[in-house]
């Protein structure tokens, strides 16, 4: 049952030192059997972990965490949810995910701090305002929302931006999504953790994963830290890890990781109210309900499985950052960070089974993990509990490779990906 404080009950355990909180989730000990194992506590684990329970009453379910919840991508990113994407089957996917995130608060019983304040990419040259006016028409007839907005109608919403014509990089216009946002990393991974908890789920943190237990051609558990611990579904869901957990099942996966930098400003006030990417700069910015610049760009193209930035690549950022919003010179920067991604070579994630039966995949979002969370988890919730692809994942399925039928959306990013 979930427990409700009064205001006076808040500011008692304030001074109490909080040792009267009840626990977010459980801390329980491994069972030697569960019907499905989760490897990976970020936000794809814990949300088809989630979705395991709700949408398929499979509730003897472990989510095996090697660290703490939330400590790889998802709390390693600048939050970004949108679904403005050009080829069909990437815009179904990312629309079903921006439809959960609208109701994620309410369904999770916790406050995820989903802010929809709109994603606006910036456009340079008259070539790319032919191709940005495509990309529009193509959202729409997806039925994703979206507006090609004119340079005086971005100086209304943006008038820090440097709009002049003798800017360095000229905006000739910008592709404007209104009901994207952005949300709070760490209350998406705890929401979900939370519900799936409340649900029977097993979340057990400080437990890597050193191999699989493979009989007859098929997975049937993992040994941990703890032991060995069986399942006849097992879930892979560790983002730039994907390919060292693949390599131990015996398999190849055609992923690269790479370190995707980002940092942020001491906080001001109020001053930028949406998410806004140039690509000519490769650099993108918003502002959080703290009031700190949130600022990421492209990917250092240097393979890596660091989780800390350097110096050269926040230049390149800054520089960025400097050409769209003079204004902003000033700031100091409090931190900086990396996450690893996994990028495949249509820049496209692969939702499916792996070549070891019962062993399932989610991975290769590369930049696009976090605003995916939700959809991730339904996808793979549906492959672990029924052994078939749902209608929207089935064209992400690693297959793709073989065939030919690739999606590439590397233009879908918006920055060097």
């Amino acid at each position: 049952m979930t427990r409700h404080y009064s205001a006076l009950s808040l500011i008692k355990e304030g001074f109490n030192h909080q040792k009267g909180w009840q626990k977010a989730w459980r801390s329980p000990e491994a069972k030697s059997r569960y019907d499905a194992i989760i490897i990976g506590g970020g936000g794809h684990g814990l949300a088809t972990a989630y979705y395991l329970a709700k949408n398929h009453g499979i509730t003897n379910v472990a989510v095996i965490e090697k660290g703490w919840l939330g400590g790889g991508n998802t709390g390693r990113n600048t939050t970004t949810i949108r679904s403005n994407y050009f080829y069909p089957e990437s815009a179904a996917l990312y629309e079903l995910s921006l439809t959960l995130y609208e109701n994620l608060s309410r369904d999770l019983n916790y406050n995820i701090m989903f802010s929809q304040r709109g994603v606006l990419t910036m456009v340079h040259s008259r070539g790319e305002m032919e191709v940005a006016a495509r990309l529009v028409n193509a959202m729409q007839i997806n039925g994703i929302d979206s507006e090609l907005l004119t340079v005086s109608e971005i100086r209304k919403l943006l008038p820090l931006y440097d709009l002049s014509p003798n800017a360095r990089f000229e905006v000739l216009g910008g592709v404007w999504q209104g009901r994207a946002g952005s949300a709070r990393h760490d209350a998406v991974a705890w929401g979900y953790a939370r519900a799936a908890d409340r649900l029977g789920i097993d979340i057990i943190q400080n437990c890597e994963v050193s191999d699989f237990l493979i009989e007859n051609g098929a997975c049937k558990g993992v040994m941990t830290a703890k032991g060995p611990i069986r399942a006849d579904a097992v879930g892979l869901a560790v983002a730039g890890h994907s390919s060292v957990l693949a390599g131990k099942a015996g398999f190849r996966l055609p992923i690269t990781s790479y370190t995707l930098q980002a940092c942020v400003s001491e906080p001001v006030k109020p001053v930028l109210d949406c998410t806004v990417l140039a690509p000519a700069t490769g650099t993108y910015v918003n502002q959080s309900a703290k009031g700190e610049f949130v600022i990421g760009g492209g990917l250092d193209r240097v393979p890596s499985y660091q989780q800390r930035g350097n110096l050269p690549a926040l230049e390149t950022v800054i520089a960025g950052l400097l050409e769209m919003f003079p204004a902003l010179g000033q700031l100091k920067l409090m931190r900086q960070w990396g996450g690893v991604v996994d990028v495949t070579p249509d820049s496209s994630p692969i939702i499916g089974e792996s070549p070891v039966k019962g062993l399932y995949l989610n991975c290769g979002w590369g930049t696009g993990g976090f605003k995916a969370i939700p959809a991730g988890g339904v996808m793979l919730a549906q492959l672990m509990a029924t052994g078939r692809h749902h209608d929207l994942s089935r064209p992400f399925d690693p297959d793709r490779f073989r065939t030919g039928r690739l999606i590439d959306e590397a233009a879908g990013s918006g920055i060097a990906h």
